[in-house]
């Protein structure tokens, strides 16, 4: 791989390096392979910057959640919430897998997972930073800059996938000043193998989301099926396991406090190398605001749905995230308000611009970008005030018909000429989008919530307004909710959309057909396209100007942190990360001074079982608990089960379902959370209090052999 100046700069830098902190990138380890060993890794670091190899192998993504390989038979272990949609879709009332859990006694007995879903296996990764900004790119700006960059990532991505089955990405990497080509294997037919009850794999529910003592069986299985020649094929009876290279071992021996530990997976975003005006206009509106919305569509959709419940089912997955996050982005507030994390933030920046304008030349090359990134950021912030409610008022179904009308347009062009997300490789994308609507989609919920954003809307100043999208839905500035009630009644009443054969033929229909056609989503969809157009057109003008000075800080920054001996990895972004630590509990746990233990155990689902709710163990559960049936996953210091466990690992969202490795690079769990007043450290990293927390190995092995009767896919795994 090629060295740029950004790629020195970070292996210059990373012997400064915390083993807790850093979500590295494989091809980063060889610089912190002192770190590994001092911290206990017995594997060579630079076995893990081969991605074809051992370990790294049978680690994939979901596009999502991370997972691993755990069999030579495609069978893959993740976090129960990574697979609960599709637990969610498959139930139907009479039939709650949710509830009752999900288990396939043979390979016959494997169910399709829900429409879209994948298993991504990472085959290279490769600097491409110099073919996506070329030397013509780097001299244009605004809308033509992003133009330029979307045309050579799309000429890089084609390239790379001329090798069928595979589906390929350009990533960017701090703020846009590198590039790197991510390239997977596509696994399409994914099935659901186990599942265990909700009142293990969700119990304590909203309640023990994001908090320890925590005793959640956060765990199920996929398993991955190709065609008979190996290769990635759409759903068939046909089709056979995929048989991966590498799968990971199970440990034999169980984890003490102490003990190293990494995960290997795919964190979704952090946000350290921001600047302060986007720290404070994160904690000051965006997050309060996200709080708020969130609560108030959780009411929304409990109260359409609870004498519902088929309804109920198919809003699970969606009651699932939003809970998830509302907890989340709260947690982030409250560790905020007690924090100096602005007032630091701010003094670095200052620290930064004074070590940048010290020097003529330093001042030449980045001193214009620092004055335009802030410009830019608060042109944004005010944009996004402004249309703070105008995505929540567009009926889903909406939504589905701009989407469908705008890939119409886009299928006149040549392949190559597309929008990005709307190629002929994003079809099957499309294909599943279009079907899931099916499992997860109720008219009442819908309107309900759309109701709701638009009396917000509608409340706002006419200047506030778009003029297409008010004409579109026929809807204006200061109208009565009983106004409004009556437009969107006759929005929903016109549509045949909910209809899945009605809604599947628009997927080739061409644009003439939806500007001839009376249907109510479709007519408003047409309506609003040129205008839409037209702001997508000044999103990117903004974007590329962005692009251009972010980069421009980045450099600066990087440049500013080596000077000082300052670690530079970069922040998550979706792609394969590693990150290492230590099995360790907390002395300062709780607000009354209590630690935290390192590890919790299955008595303690039997102290918190109420038999109802959140905290509804089963009953067999219960039992062999209470009789003690434990066998051969005992742990000796204990004396019973251990069930989850602290560790000093640097993940976020993404990670969930990610590998735990011991120091052989042996699987001894799954991460599934973090502690609540550690989630800050997507942002502001505390080493202090920032813990992962990851299900025990034993235990879910435990609960498949003496609770589930799971023998079939025991005896897979290597376990009995």
């Amino acid at each position: 791989m090629k060295k740029t100046f950004l790629t020195l700069a970070v292996l210059s830098t990373v012997s400064a390096v915390q083993a807790d902190e850093g979500m590295w990138m494989p091809q980063q380890l060889p610089q912190v392979a002192k770190q590994l060993k001092a911290a206990g890794l017995k594997l060579d670091p630079k076995a893990l910057t081969n991605l074809t190899e051992f370990p790294m192998g049978a680690i994939v993504s979901l596009g999502g959640c991370s997972a691993s390989f755990v069999s030579p038979e495609g069978l893959v272990a993740t976090n129960h919430h990574c697979v609960y949609n599709s637990v969610a879709y498959n139930s139907k009332p009479g039939r709650d897998y949710l509830a009752d859990g999900f288990l396939a006694k043979t390979l016959g007995d494997e169910i399709p997972a829900a429409p879209g879903s994948r298993v991504f296996v990472t085959k290279e990764v490769r600097n491409v930073t110099q073919q996506v900004i070329d030397k013509a790119t780097a001299a244009l700006e605004g809308k033509k800059r992003v133009d330029a960059i979307e045309k050579n990532v799309k000429a890089i991505v084609a390239a790379c996938e001329k090798e069928e089955g595979h589906r390929c990405n350009v990533y960017p990497y701090y703020g846009g000043l590198e590039y790197y080509l991510i390239k997977q294997m596509e696994i399409r037919d994914v099935r659901l193998v186990y599942a265990p009850p909700a009142g293990v794999g969700k119990f304590g529910g909203d309640t023990d989301n994001w908090m320890w003592p925590r005793h959640t069986g956060d765990f199920g299985f996929y398993r991955a099926y190709v065609s008979k020649d190996g290769k990635a094929a759409d759903f068939s009876k046909d089709n056979v396991p995929y048989v991966p290279k590498h799968h990971l071992k199970l440990a034999k021996d169980g984890l003490k406090e102490g003990d190293f530990v990494m995960v290997l997976g795919y964190p979704g975003r952090t946000n350290r190398h921001r600047l302060p005006s986007e720290v404070d206009f994160t904690f000051s509106w965006d997050y309060p605001n996200f709080v708020k919305s969130s609560g108030e569509r959780l009411a929304i959709i409990g109260e359409q749905t609870k004498t519902d419940d088929a309804a109920r089912l198919k809003y699970a997955g969606m009651v699932a995230g939003i809970n998830n996050y509302y907890k989340n982005r709260q947690g982030m507030l409250d560790s905020y308000a007690n924090s100096d994390f602005l007032a630091r933030k701010t003094k670095e920046h200052a620290e930064l611009k004074a070590w940048v304008n010290s020097n003529p030349a330093r001042a030449k090359e980045y001193a214009a970008d620092l004055a335009t990134v802030e410009k830019l950021i608060a042109e944004r912030q005010e944009k996004a005030k402004r249309d703070v409610n105008v995505d929540g008022i567009f009926p889903r179904l909406l939504g589905t018909a701009r989407t469908l009308y705008r890939l119409a347009n886009e299928r006149t062009k040549p392949d190559a000429e597309r929008k990005a997300g709307f190629q002929e490789r994003d079809l099957p994308r499309f294909a599943a989008g279009v079907k899931s609507v099916e499992g997860t989609y109720a008219e009442n919920v819908d309107k309900a919530l759309v109701m709701h954003s638009l009396k917000k809307y509608a409340a706002q100043p006419a200047s506030e307004h778009y003029a297409d999208v008010d004409a579109a839905l026929g809807i204006r500035a200061g109208m009565s909710d009983a106004e409004l009630s009556a437009a969107v009644d006759k929005l929903y009443a016109g549509s045949k959309l909910g209809n899945t054969e009605a809604r599947t033929a628009w997927l080739k229909a061409k644009p003439e057909d939806f500007k001839n056609s009376d249907d109510s989503f479709i007519k408003a969809a047409v309506a609003m396209y040129e205008g839409s157009l037209k702001r997508e057109a000044e999103a990117e003008e903004e974007a590329g100007k962005m692009q251009q000075a972010y980069a421009n800080y980045m450099k600066a920054k990087i440049a500013f942190m080596t000077s000082k001996g300052l670690p530079v990895y970069p922040d998550a972004n979706s792609t394969l990360r590693v990150t290492f630590g230590k099995v360790a509990g907390r002395d300062h746990g709780t607000a009354d001074g209590l630690a935290w233990a390192p590890f919790t155990t299955v008595n303690g689902v039997v102290a918190k079982a109420t038999g109802q709710g959140e905290f509804n163990a089963p009953k067999a559960q219960l039992d062999a608990i209470k009789a003690k049936d434990f066998g051969n996953f005992v742990d000796p210091k204990l004396k019973t089960v251990p069930l989850a466990y602290l560790a000093t690992l640097d993940i976020t969202g993404g990670n969930s379902g990610s590998a735990a490795l011991n120091a052989k690079g042996e699987l001894i769990g799954l991460a599934f959370d973090g502690t609540l007043d550690s989630i800050i450290s997507d942002w502001d990293f505390n080493a202090a209090n920032t813990r992962s927390i990851q299900v025990d190995l034993r235990y879910m092995l435990w609960q498949m052999k003496h609770v589930d009767k799971a023998d079939r896919l025991l005896k897979e795994m290597g376990a009995q």
